[in-house]
């Protein structure tokens, strides 16, 4: 939402401006110069990226729009799933999560939790890590090595998008240059049909530069931007799962790897130290 409403501001501080100093907003709107950034900036967007790629940049565009991947509801249900996980499997060793990991689907603790239960990528990054650590062929200690792997990657398939949007934004003032030489050639050509016809073609013209600019320092940057900070937050997400999973590993005791996984986390989006002690007096009841 705030994303929707930066877009807003933007677009208001630069029609209430031109407005003010008696433009017609009628006059930015010229067809052929939208076509020609919106064709250039497409066709760059093909070229420099793959199908997935694509696919990456729309959910991540989708995911900035609506706020966040990672919210207060998100960190809460982690802490409590590790710490019923963990009591269980300290209870009953490890061998009684192996059906749990095997079929989260049906596991009646995992149902418990839907923000992780029903995100393929989370779900997979927990249970991947649980499933050697069961099956003993993996030593406690070499759990976070393998874990970080998969984090890596992870970081790494989520910077695509911005990458392709860094690309785009430092492209954009330049395919509004090119919209605009083409609106300036044009004008050339119709120079003998007067002076209100070559001002009008030039107004015309100019709107390509401003828009190729506007395009990136208004939106495009600013929405690469807040996708960097979604996807630190994620990254955290995944970090605190994969520490808390770590420190139950190597033998801390339930509650202090689940403390351990808090303090990992955006401190606005975690409960206290002591909060998460009465929160998880609930786990399991």
């Amino acid at each position: 939402m705030l994303l929707i409403i930066g877009y807003i501001l933007v677009i208001v501080g630069c029609i209430g401006g031109f407005t003010m100093a008696g433009g017609h907003v009628s006059s930015l709107f010229v067809a052929s110069e939208f076509v020609t950034l919106g064709g250039i900036t497409l066709g760059l967007l093909v070229i420099s990226s793959s199908m997935a790629g694509l696919k990456n940049l729309v959910g991540s565009l989708v995911v900035a729009l609506k706020g966040g991947s990672v919210a207060k509801p998100d960190v809460e249900e982690l802490l409590k799933l590790m710490y019923e996980l963990f009591n269980t499997a300290r209870r009953n060793g490890l061998i009684a999560l192996e059906d749990h990991v095997l079929d989260p689907n049906k596991s009646a603790i995992f149902s418990k939790y839907k923000t992780l239960a029903g995100n393929h990528d989370r779900l997979d990054f927990l249970c991947n890590g649980l499933k050697p650590l069961i099956d003993g062929r993996i030593k406690p200690d070499q759990l976070e090595s393998l874990m970080m792997v998969s984090l890596n990657a992870k970081e790494e398939e989520a910077a695509e998008p911005i990458h392709m949007l860094q690309l785009i934004g430092d492209s954009l003032p330049g395919i509004g240059i090119i919209a605009a030489v083409l609106g300036i050639i044009h004008t050339m050509a119709i120079v003998d049909q007067g002076a209100g016809m070559v001002g009008k073609s030039v107004a015309g013209a100019l709107t390509g530069t401003l828009m190729g600019v506007l395009g990136a320092y208004g939106f495009v940057n600013p929405t690469a931007a807040r996708i960097t900070a979604n996807n630190s937050l994620e990254n955290q997400y995944y970090l605190g799962l994969m520490k808390g999973l770590c420190g139950f590993a190597q033998g801390m005791a339930p509650l202090m790897a689940v403390e351990v996984s808090r303090r990992c986390l955006d401190h606005h989006l975690t409960p206290s130290a002591d909060q998460l002690e009465e929160i998880l007096k609930t786990v399991g009841k």
